[in-house]
């Protein structure tokens, strides 16, 4: 095999790992993956006129925009009786599909993949559709694979979920 393949293997079972870990709950284990200095982004997608030439996506307006402070603190909030957005906990199943390496140096690995997530609350019917593409920076930390910078940009301008409360 050649080291190309290798490495998107690599990074296709950090991802899978990542999804898993959210798709159960191990919020705590899916901190482990982070790096310290990590950034977390979801830019506002805006409607555009064909041909206009600003970005899809604001620079000012984002549903997240986290470090490791304000993620490990939503995700102490959860272990408390006031994530009242997660009671009852959502059900949710990510999808990680076509994961492509784009740049590699030294240790740090670009990488972008399509992301569907499903979630479900309670017994309902309703659910939540997201889907978007994720750019991420994945940096090798003592050998292993860390998320160092993700920014997820939704197909949706419009969210139809009651809340975020779930990473994407």
């Amino acid at each position: 095999m050649s080291e190309r393949f290798e490495l998107r293997l690599e990074c296709e079972e950090f991802l899978f790992d990542e999804a898993e870990r959210l798709d159960d709950g191990k919020l705590h284990e899916w901190l482990e993956l982070l790096t310290d200095d990590v950034e977390y982004r979801v830019p506002r997608r805006v409607t555009r006129e064909r041909g206009s030439e600003q970005s899809s996506f604001s620079e000012d307006g984002f549903l997240y925009r986290e470090d490791m402070g304000t993620l490990t603190t939503r995700v102490e909030r959860y272990d408390r009786e006031y994530a009242w957005a997660e009671n009852p906990p959502s059900r949710t199943r990510r999808f990680v599909s076509n994961v492509r390496v784009h740049d590699e140096s030294d240790d740090e690995i670009r990488v972008k993949s399509n992301l569907l997530l499903y979630r479900n609350q309670g017994d309902t019917t309703e659910h939540d559709l997201l889907v978007g593409e994720r750019e991420d920076q994945l940096r090798r930390v003592d050998g292993a694979l860390k998320l160092a910078r993700r920014t997820v940009y939704l197909d949706q301008t419009i969210l139809a979920t009651r809340n975020l409360s779930f990473f994407l």
